[in-house]
């Protein structure tokens, strides 16, 4: 069966907007904003005071005893090093970047002086980019989805996707919000891209013409069978009401049943999750974010939500990511719906920001995990469907949707068993 315009590849790399609406991505913890947190990007957000900084734990004496050998290979690099005098600047942004990567986690990290600059520079504002949501929380700029009819999905990005290169100069190991200023600028002007992709064994270059892009959060309308249908795209700060106004005007049509499009959504706000959720769960957990230091924050159904009876099956795919995971992992541990598609991304840690002393630099650490109501970790691992469709080369060539397909097909026979 021929589908609507197919809702594969639908949003992303509004970057502009995306950054303009943010405050913070991948999940930021605190300050003065806790629970208003953008999950999809990793927009530095940074406290206005003075970050405190507490004294170790262990004694001097111990920390002398553990930082001799370090001692001794700093002697030895400005004793025998060949080439000298050594910038000792240098070398503490160096032994502080290789602390932060010993412990294996991509999204701890630092950004010297000049990176941390940057990063924290003002926004332009502007909504020009090449059509695609991105995560910059790992070691590479990643696509999560492209926008459908953007010049990303032109040009054939996919999610998993990592841009190595911007205008043929290389960026590994350049953080990715670095990254993402390169990749933004003025509709009309080109980009040429160097992508590593994981099924091929080596990288390629496309070329975008940038444009602007706008993107509507949420969409709905009656399929066949008197089924209706709501995408949302991204998690603003609008698109909890709007979902409301969108949900009592298909309800006054009376369906029969309610398909939520979350594919290649790739997240927002941490509070717009828990509203969203709230409209589809009517009581009980939605999330749980479990600190280092051993804290839990439980967040729990909001009253008053217009769709907690409704027939329901949510379409999730490999560009659902933060926060869309939250809502989709909250209805999926509630038994409220199946889960159709494809695995999610899998995204959802919990990063902050701190500047050092001294202006050397900041230093970004993972501070917390959310899980779903069944206490499952999501990061690194993502959501599997209750029921996998995959979507092929060929479906899309034909416009074919076979996960909506199924959607309703669930739908109708749970209909007509009841």
């Amino acid at each position: 069966m021929e589908s609507k315009p197919i809702r594969i590849l639908i949003t992303l790399m509004a970057i502009g907007l995306l950054m303009v609406v943010s405050f913070a991505g991948g999940i930021f913890t605190g300050y003065s904003l806790p629970r208003q947190i953008n999950l999809s990007q990793v927009i530095p957000f940074f406290p206005t005071t003075e970050p405190v900084i507490q004294a170790p734990q262990n004694q001097p004496s111990e920390l002398d005893e553990l930082f001799t050998p370090f001692w001794q290979a700093w002697d030895l690099v400005h004793t025998q090093y060949v080439d000298q005098p050594v910038d000792n600047q240098v070398l503490l942004q160096g032994a502080i970047s290789g602390m932060l990567n010993s412990l294996g986690d991509p999204n701890t990290g630092y950004m010297d002086p000049f990176e941390f600059q940057q990063a924290n520079a003002p926004l332009t504002g502007e909504y020009d980019g090449i059509g695609a949501w991105v995560d910059t929380t790992g070691e590479f700029l990643t696509i999560i989805s492209p926008m459908d009819g953007s010049p990303a999905e032109a040009a054939g990005l996919r999610s998993g996707d990592k841009i190595i290169a911007v205008d043929s100069e290389d960026v590994t190991g350049l953080d990715p919000r670095l990254v993402l200023r390169r990749v933004l600028g003025p509709a009309g002007t080109s980009v040429k891209l160097t992508i590593l992709r994981e099924e091929n064994e080596v990288p390629f270059d496309v070329i975008i013409v940038r444009q602007k892009i706008t993107i509507q959060t949420i969409s709905g309308e009656m399929l066949e069978n008197n089924i209706a249908y709501v995408q949302i795209l991204q998690f603003g700060e609008r698109t909890d009401r709007d979902l409301r106004d969108t949900l009592r005007e298909l309800n006054r049509q009376n369906p029969i049943g309610l398909i939520l499009d979350l594919r290649n959504n790739p997240g927002g706000y941490l509070n717009t999750a828990i509203n969203i959720s709230s409209q589809f769960i009517g009581d009980g957990v939605i999330m749980y974010e479990d600190y280092g230091t051993g804290e839990r924050i439980t967040f729990t159904s909001r009253p008053g939500g217009v769709a907690t009876e409704i027939p329901l099956v949510v379409l999730v795919n490999e560009g659902s990511a933060s926060a869309s995971e939250i809502t989709a992992g909250a209805i999926q541990d509630h038994g409220r719906a199946l889960l159709v598609g494809s695995k999610t991304f899998g995204k959802g840690t919990v990063q902050t920001w701190t500047p050092l002393t001294m202006e050397a630099g900041a230093v970004k650490i993972t501070v917390a995990r959310w899980l779903t109501p069944n206490e499952r970790q999501i990061d690194g691992i993502g959501l599997t469907p209750d029921i996998e469709v995959e979507i092929t080369e060929e479906d899309i060539e034909l416009e074919l949707d076979p996960q909506l397909e199924k959607a309703e097909e669930i739908l109708l026979d749970h209909l007509s068993n009841n």
